[in-house]
């Protein structure tokens, strides 16, 4: 290359336009007929003796090794490669690394590997580079042949061939390789476990700071299943949440799948990836022998379409394409738009195998509280005795409890804490159930934390970090976080200590804040402040406040620290009334209340807690409000005598001989009220002991059993749906009601089925599906059961369900209406892509929308604007049927279109002029609740 040639960032020629990878080297590499001992040269057979004998060393298959030994061959695909056109190509070093090697007895020359890999492809890009074409070296760094998130041992959930600490040093050693070759970017590609990734994220980030070099770095996913996860579980959303702390240049897609099979997932990473999008599939899936069964030609317009859709900015190919294939791709690119990436996520997202946004609708993160050694007797004596597989059952009870994130706490005297820690976050590793939700590592001792850290594949949260031992070791800290891909809770400590007053709470989050963003670069989203949840009616006047002053700091910080959330331990609050938990759960329903009003979103606590805000008995409820809120003097001993009187009427009853079922059934008065609110009441409160005599009832007093769903169990999901609205109950508890209702209805179905008239003509073909990213389908379930009651044919596609498979199935069954479900924020945008996706199909049946989260407005300005058949929002369930008959009925459909049409216009003309009067910020901000007055 001319010496005056100046390198090009690969940043400007992205941005610039879709640019072309090479194809796999591994078939390059099969074609040239090497021999066994073809893959040795004399240097490193000499350097093995003391070893292994040569004969006896399988290098077949090793082809990194040829870096050494045969370079010219390396060079001779590069530049075939280079000669068809490809701006980019990847260096021969996907297995340069210890971890790799050392089957073949080569982890001594790793280094080398990798270096010779990229120098190799350095001289061939520079030869072939010219001003107006220049072309790039990507240094490969595959994901190695095993796994620090999955047990080899069915036996033993814990164990790991791998853990965190020897895969970096073995990522370091080839990635200083590959930056001292000459390479132009880092590629971490067919990424199968997200814990290998973030490793060799960590070592690309430190190897180049030691060099004081940037480069890009960029992801490639291996989808293993049409599930669209990782073989270690994670969806797609997930992954990309626990890389969103790094500085991620691109992430796509390579190998598993052939290009049709890729696409949805493509589609799927395109709308939501805030990076530039890579994809380089494989010739197809391999055939019964092995082979792939694409060839360039047939290939081509699969890649097309990924270039006129705009999902792309980097295409290639992986296993079975040659020069023939990356030919064909070159003149197809030119002129042709780049892919944008999408704004970053104005919200949180964590993950375990799953992702938690953390969107408003959410209001509230649980974080379950019962694997903490500290707080749960029961928990410290099965870690202590070993019984591990019951302490795994406590973490999944709090998920189906609802928990959202589960905190885990090993500091006790008498345990190893670090072994402990490590040993539990692999165990929960191997549960989906429990890996589904993110963790919290909870722990006062830092190498706890970071062992923790090194163990998740996720996007945890570390707890906590604080400014009690000055800024110095607060940053260092911090930076630990930021590396380990974690968001983190900031205690309202200095060096002065704990902040128990307003001012000081919001003296250190401010501090801590602008130390956070301003000088480690963290994400204010990533910050989770903790301004001191302590215990208020203690008997001491200065305690008064506590309550308040930590509502106050949670408004203040929400409005002050842009993205900062906030969380609190909650059972602090009541710890003087321990024993009585009765008033400790009245009490922090009301302080929770009243928390989420002001912006409190996560919080530690008991998912399993039964009393909510809006179970308080009137007479009971001012008392603990003048406490939680210091209203008025002589409060906190209001409410000692309050549960002074609660704990004598218990033991009363206790005196009276009452057995604990007995002392359970006097206290259960709901019992004593009519069929339909017990039923009610039950759901709202997600309690089932009773479901089963209750339906009993029910079935006597109803014609038909569908009835008892449309009415009792309909009206107790509706008021569910109103107290979650208005902040009366949070997710876990609706989750718990959903699971009631779920019972319910299975209680309820055997009957259902009975009664169905089975001979008589369907009414019509109805597809029911929770959309993609959303795992709720307790609306969708009802609906079916109330469809098929009415003589429909149902097909429940279940919940996560992609555009693609809904259109696919709509088609082959040649259903007459589609039903779509979803309850949280996004489902909203993916109701929005199944309507276009199966328009650009050339379908038109009518759509049902329905969910948590949908309205008809949604419906007017979203939906039905991208779709050429009806779209109707349904309200409830019980309105489908009646819906369906119209939609169905030749002579109702179209006056129901035109209602709908006018509807849909006059809510469009509304919300204009409802924009147009939107006050301004300033005046919105004047007219704003003050709780505090």
């Amino acid at each position: 290359m001319d010496n005056q040639l100046k390198r090009v960032d690969l940043g400007d020629l992205i941005r610039k336009k879709i640019l072309v990878l090479d194809g796999a080297m591994g078939t390059m590499i099969q074609k040239c007929h090497l021999e066994e001992n073809d893959f040795l040269n004399e240097e490193i057979s000499s350097s093995l003796e003391e070893r292994v004998l040569v004969g006896s060393v399988q290098m077949k298959g090793n082809n990194d090794v040829l870096n050494l030994t045969h370079p010219e061959i390396i060079e001779d695909i590069h530049r075939k490669y280079l000669q068809v056109g490809a701006d980019l190509i990847t260096t021969n070093t996907f297995s340069s690394q210890r971890i790799s090697q050392r089957d073949y007895h080569l982890e001594d020359f790793s280094y080398k590997m990798a270096f010779e890999g990229a120098r190799i492809a350095r001289k061939c890009a520079d030869e072939w580079s010219t001003p107006t074409h220049p072309r790039l070296v990507l240094g490969s760094v595959g994901p190695t042949n095993e796994t620090c998130s999955m047990s080899p041992d069915v036996s033993n959930p814990a164990a790991r061939n791998l853990d965190y600490d020897t895969l970096f040093s073995a990522y370091s050693e080839q990635i200083a390789g590959l930056l001292s070759g000459g390479v132009d970017a880092i590629l971490i590609e067919t990424i199968f476990d997200t814990l290998n990734c973030k490793v060799a994220i960590d070592a690309a980030i430190t190897e180049m700071a030691k060099l004081k070099v940037k480069l890009p770095i960029m992801l490639s996913v291996t989808i293993s299943d049409l599930a669209g996860r990782t073989l270690s579980g994670q969806t797609l959303e997930a992954f990309l949440a626990s890389v969103s702390p790094y500085p991620i240049f691109s992430v796509g897609l390579n190998c598993s799948f052939g290009p049709a099979q890729m696409k949805p997932f493509l589609r799927d990473l395109a709308a939501k990836s805030p990076y530039y999008v890579s994809v380089y599939p494989n010739a197809g899936l391999p055939n019964a022998m092995g082979l792939y069964d694409e060839t360039p030609e047939t290939m081509a317009p699969k890649i097309q379409s990924f270039i006129d859709e705009g999902l792309v900015n980097i295409v290639g190919g992986c296993c079975g394409t040659t020069p023939e294939f990356i030919a064909k791709y070159i003149p197809m690119v030119e002129g042709k738009h780049p892919h944008q990436p999408v704004p970053r996520p104005k919200t949180l997202h964590l993950s375990g195998l799953e992702l938690l946004d953390v969107t408003p609708e959410v209001k509230f993160v649980n974080i379950g509280e019962r694997c903490n050694v500290a707080g749960s007797r029961k928990f410290l004596r099965l870690i202590r005795e070993k019984k591990y597989d019951e302490a795994v059952s406590i973490a999944r009870k709090e998920v189906d409890d609802g928990a959202l994130v589960i905190d885990v706490n090993m500091d006790d005297g008498l345990l190893d804490a670090k072994a402990e820690m490590v040993n539990f976050l692999n165990r929960i590793a191997a549960e989906p159930d429990i890996a589904k939700v993110p963790v919290m590592i909870d722990s006062s001792k830092w190498e706890v934390i970071i062992a923790g850290l090194k163990c998740l594949q996720g996007k945890g949260i570390v707890n906590s970090i604080s400014l009690k031992n000055g800024e110095d070791e607060f940053l260092a800290h911090a930076r630990e976080v930021k590396r380990y891909g974690a968001a983190c809770v900031v205690m309202c400590f200095d060096e002065k200590g704990q902040a128990t007053t307003y001012e000081r709470k919001i003296e250190i989050a401010r501090r801590a804040y602008h130390l956070l963003v301003e000088e480690v670069g963290m994400n204010p989203l990533d910050i989770i402040f903790d301004p001191n949840v302590l215990s208020i009616a203690t008997g001491m006047e200065e305690h008064d406040a506590y309550a308040v002053d930590f509502l106050r700091a949670t408004e203040w910080i929400r409005k002050n620290l842009p993205g900062a959330h906030v969380s609190g331990g909650i059972s602090n609050l009541s710890f003087s009334f321990r024993g009585n938990n009765t008033i400790r759960e009245s009490m922090h329903a009301v302080f929770l209340y009243y928390g989420l009003k002001c912006g409190l979103d996560f919080g530690i606590v008991n998912p399993s807690a039964k009393i909510t805000y809006n179970d308080i008995p009137e007479a009971q409820l001012p008392i603990i409000e003048d406490v939680i809120l210091n209203r008025k003097k002589g409060a906190s001993e209001q409410l000692i005598e309050l549960a002074d009187k609660l704990k004598a009427d218990d033991d009363s009853k206790k005196s009276q001989g009452l057995s604990a079922t007995q002392t359970s059934q006097t206290q259960d008065e709901w019992r004593t009220l009519p069929l339909d609110k017990r039923l009610i009441y039950a759901l709202r409160k997600g309690i089932s002991d009773y479901l089963q005599d209750d339906l009993k009832e029910a079935l006597a007093e109803y014609p038909h059993a569908v009835n008892i769903i449309e009415g009792p169990l309909m009206n107790g999901m509706n008021e569910v749906g109103k107290l979650f609205g208005a902040g009366k109950m949070f997710l876990p508890q609706v989750v718990k009601t959903a699971r009631t209702m779920k019972q319910a209805v299975a209680i309820l179905q055997p009957y259902i089925e009975s009664e169905r008239t089975d001979h008589s003509a369907k009414a019509g073909k109805v597809l029911l599906a929770t959309v993609k990213g959303d795992v709720h389908d307790i609306g969708k379930n009802i609906v079916a059961v109330i469809m098929a009651c009415n003589n429909y044919d149902v097909i429940d596609m279940g919940v996560m369900v992609p555009a693609e498979q809904i259109v696919k199935k709509a088609l082959d069954e040649r259903v007459n209406i589609i039903g779509l479900s979803g309850l949280i924020t996004p489902s909203l945008d993916e109701m929005v892509n199944v309507a276009k996706q199966l328009r650009q199909a050339g379908l038109n049946i009518p759509i049902m929308i329905g969910g948590a989260t949908t309205s008809q407005l949604h419906v007017a300005l979203r939906i039905a604007p991208v779709y050429g058949g009806p779209v109707v929002w349904m309200r409830d369930a019980s309105q489908n049927p009646i819906i369906a008959s119209r939609l169905l009925n030749k002579k109702e459909e179209p006056k129901l279109e035109q209602e709908l049409d006018r509807k849909y216009a006059s809510l469009r003309e509304n919300y204009k002029k409802e924009q147009e009067r939107l006050l301004s910020l300033d005046d919105a901000r004047n007219n704003k609740l003050n709780l505090f007055n």
